[in-house]
């Protein structure tokens, strides 16, 4: 037997319950990852309690929990290629992520990818990547920002909001972004210059960029994307990640599933070129993750949570 994170009803942290569940095996072209990392997403317990966005990802109950993970090949299915036994990994695996065990198959899919973990790159922050590092990526590649630029980040300083304001950075863009007036100086250490959101978002933001905004990406809603327009912003150069299909005045809807091939391999070289960091809020072990998920719901959190995973003393 092995553990797992499941739950059977629909809700808040309360239904998440860490159970004894059969040890799943590598069959033909796929490899099991014993996992040593989870990080979470705000996508994680919206599914677990939103029975309709759970649909939108071919999530039925009861099901498994979490995206993000990271840890070590330990089984090897006839015919798969590209791992082997030992191999550090990291990647996604939806309503699966959070247990002892994930089989995922290769050649990976864009759905479900893995890639191998750098030497220099922990599993607690590779477990952090394949969500908020690639969706970052796509939100910026979307409105094809470049360097000179000034983007809005709404969100700033939320999981994907970090890699955003850091990839925008580097790209060699200004970045004003977002955030309540309790991160402002988190933000700072990354290079952003922090606005409160919220009404007259629009005049605050003229008054730190008289010469204007050129582009836009809004990680939260609608109204970062919003304020752009009405700064005249052009749609095309305004994305966004959670505004739904048909996003306000034909900004672009975007998501980690655009990225680029490329994308979560600039974004390993950046972390081992010490030029974008990961900051780990907090971590739990999967006992408490309950405790975990109620922590980053709340929204107060700066940065990422992670649960840790160590092998059943059983």
């Amino acid at each position: 037997m092995s553990r797992a994170v499941v739950y059977e009803t629909f809700g808040g942290p309360e239904v998440l319950e860490l159970r004894e569940v059969p040890e799943p095996h590598a069959g033909p072209g796929e490899v099991r990852v014993r996992v040593t990392a989870a990080g979470l997403n705000p996508m994680d317990w919206s599914i677990a309690a939103q029975p309709e966005l759970a649909a939108q990802f071919g999530i039925s109950l009861p099901s498994g929990f979490g995206y993000d993970f990271a840890g070590v090949v330990d089984e090897v299915g006839a015919g798969a290629t590209g791992f082997a036994v030992g191999d550090r990994v990291h990647g996604g695996a939806q309503g699966r992520a959070v247990a002892d065990f994930v089989v995922v198959g290769t050649p990976t899919e864009v759905t479900e990818p893995l890639w191998h973990t750098p030497e220099g790159i922990s599993d607690e922050v590779a477990a952090t990547l394949p969500v908020a590092g690639l969706t970052a990526a796509a939100a910026l590649a979307a409105i094809d920002l470049r360097s000179g630029d000034t983007v809005l980040v709404g969100g700033a300083a939320g999981g994907v909001g970090v890699f955003a304001v850091q990839l925008a950075k580097l790209a060699g863009a200004d970045v004003i972004g977002t955030a309540s007036q309790g991160t402002f100086a988190f933000l700072r250490r990354f290079g952003a210059e922090p606005v409160t959101y919220g009404p007259g978002l629009a005049d605050r933001v003229r008054a730190l960029a008289p010469e204007g905004v050129t582009a836009a990406t809004d990680l939260f809603g609608t109204e970062t994307a919003e304020t752009a327009l009405a700064l005249g912003v052009p749609p095309e150069r305004i994305s966004t990640i959670a505004a739904g299909p048909h996003p306000p005045g034909g900004a672009r809807a975007t998501g980690g599933f655009d990225a680029s091939p490329d994308a979560m391999a600039r974004i390993a070289d950046a972390l081992l070129a010490g030029t974008v960091t990961v900051p780990i809020a907090a971590t739990f072990p999967i006992e408490q993750t309950r405790d975990a998920v109620a922590l980053q719901a709340a929204r107060h959190v700066h940065g990422k949570v992670v649960l840790t995973l160590r092998p059943d003393p059983h």
